[in-house]
């Protein structure tokens, strides 16, 4: 046993370092799939014998073996999406691979990089998400009056989940209580103040808080056989899409309740077909701010997005609409490894906004209002359109890989 302490001894700053890295990874949105390839090809080039099991909310490292066995147990909170992070993380593990860090350094530049403010103010935040709620307005169809409505309230929206965030007791109520004041104060401002389709701007309004990008990692943990983290992911998306859906429906049965009668729906004014496309142009834009992205990564997350955008529009056209996210997921996957292997950074700096774009998550959201206004036939429709194209997302973002690997696994 004591010809082994030497080993241990010599490699325990570099478990420390595995360990710290996996949870910041873990803990700023890394697919578990990406996340134990990271783990494994750092382990390798630290000369360290190492697996890994990733979920949500944990990561396990076990290393050596037999009776030198140890396993590590990092528990994480999961927390949103932030790819200035990311890629700031991934620089200092490229470091630490290549000799230009030590591992004791590694470990203190990591926790630094956790612990920085946000790069951008809560205004610019803010002007985000009244941005992304227009120009989902004007996807779902509506007129300038909707994306009028759905920007005001899009700003509500961060406004009141920044301000339910601070409180320690607000895990599992941000969304659910979100929703309530959104749908209550579009029945508001349609009755008192602009003729627009109240229903439309609840759910523009609420677009960023829908979880359809974590429906589509977990289709693709499940689709990568990384089951328990798959079956976590969806189960979560699941229970916000539920949370969401009970905030909107109180909302709509206290608005009956107050304002008996059929509410009056006044007639969408439609806009010419190309502004559709000129609303996606802001959007990559609003989604690097709300991503915490590098300006310097702004010119391709902006490509990924609207040339996945332009290419579902074509697979629509000529393939029909079922297969249109396959295309789109497609021309986002190969754009992502594309950057990956000529900047040699992560794809997932252009892949996780480009496939925003493409999600289901207004989709599933329809299809549970469904149940509340037409029935369960309409429901069940929508409930399988949103299987539907999230299986479309994960198979083109998978055949990209194949098509073009990236150098980078994340």
């Amino acid at each position: 046993m004591q010809s082994h302490s030497p080993q241990k001894s010599s490699h325990r700053i570099e478990h420390e370092f595995i360990v710290c890295a996996a949870g910041h990874l873990n803990s700023y949105g890394t697919p578990a799939h990406r996340l134990e390839r990271v783990l494994g090809k750092l382990a390798e080039a630290l000369e360290v014998e190492a697996k890994f099991f990733s979920t949500p909310t944990s990561v396990m490292a076990s290393f050596g073996k037999g009776e030198d066995e140890r396993v590590h147990l990092v528990r994480t909170e999961p927390g949103e999406v932030n790819l200035g992070k990311l890629v700031e993380f991934d620089e200092v593990l490229e470091a630490v691979e290549h000799g230009r860090l030590s591992a004791s350094e590694g470990i203190e530049r990591l926790d630094q990089l956790a612990a920085s403010a946000p790069r951008y103010g809560a205004r610019l935040v803010m002007l985000a998400f009244a941005v992304i709620s227009a120009g989902a307005a004007r996807l779902f169809g509506g007129g300038l009056t909707e994306m009028f409505g759905s920007a005001l309230l899009g700003g509500f929206v961060y406004l009141t989940c920044r301000a339910l965030g601070q409180r320690p007791d607000s895990d599992g109520t941000v969304e659910p209580i979100a929703a309530f004041m959104a749908a209550l104060a579009a029945m508001l401002l349609a009755r008192f103040a602009l003729a627009m389709d109240a229903h439309l701007v609840t759910l523009a309004a609420l677009i960023v808080l829908l979880p359809g990008l974590t429906l589509t990692v977990g289709m693709i943990e499940l689709s990568t056989r990384h089951l328990v983290a798959g079956t976590a992911r969806l189960a979560r998306a699941g229970v916000v899409f539920l949370t969401i859906l009970l905030g909107v429906g109180l909302a709509w049965k206290l608005w009956g309740v107050l304002m008996p009668g059929v509410p009056q729906v006044p007639e969408i004014k439609p806009l010419a077909p190309w502004t559709a496309a000129l609303a996606v142009l802001p959007l990559p834009i609003a989604f690097a701010i709300l991503f915490d992205a590098r300006v310097s990564e702004w010119p391709v997350i902006f490509a990924a997005s609207t040339l996945g955008y332009l290419a579902t529009e074509l697979g629509g056209s000529y393939l029909g609409a079922d297969i249109a996210p396959f295309v789109g997921a497609l021309v986002v996957g190969l754009v992502g490894n594309f950057y990956a292997r000529s900047a040699d950074r992560p794809a997932l700096v252009a892949i996780t906004p480009g496939i925003l774009v493409l999600v289901p998550g207004s989709i599933g959201f329809r299809s549970l209002t469904s149940f509340l206004e037409s029935g369960a036939v309409e429901g069940m429709e929508g409930a399988f359109r949103t299987g539907f194209v999230a299986i479309s997302l994960v198979c083109g973002l998978l055949a990209s890989n194949l098509v073009l690997p990236p150098r980078r696994i994340l």
